[in-house]
């Protein structure tokens, strides 16, 4: 079974640890609805855009989570 989880970056795609720490999820749908209830804490946390990986491949990204620039998808 796939595991759906999110990889967390500065603007400059460096990696940083989430101040929300995500599980693995099992669907897009469950981890796209967790990212749309923990972005405000993960930027304030020091993230500023999130990858969706399945497994080992990037589904999308980067997306941001400033809320002036944040797409419909979150």
């Amino acid at each position: 079974m796939a595991a759906w989880t999110w990889r967390f970056e500065k603007a400059d795609g460096t990696q940083v640890e989430p101040a929300v720490q995500p599980e693995e999820f099992t669907t897009q749908g469950d981890a796209e609805s967790w990212i749309g209830e923990n972005w405000k804490a993960l930027l304030e946390g020091g993230a500023d855009q999130v990858r969706l990986l399945e497994d080992t491949t990037e589904i999308y990204g980067p997306m941001s989570l400033h809320a002036d620039q944040a797409s419909t998808e979150a």
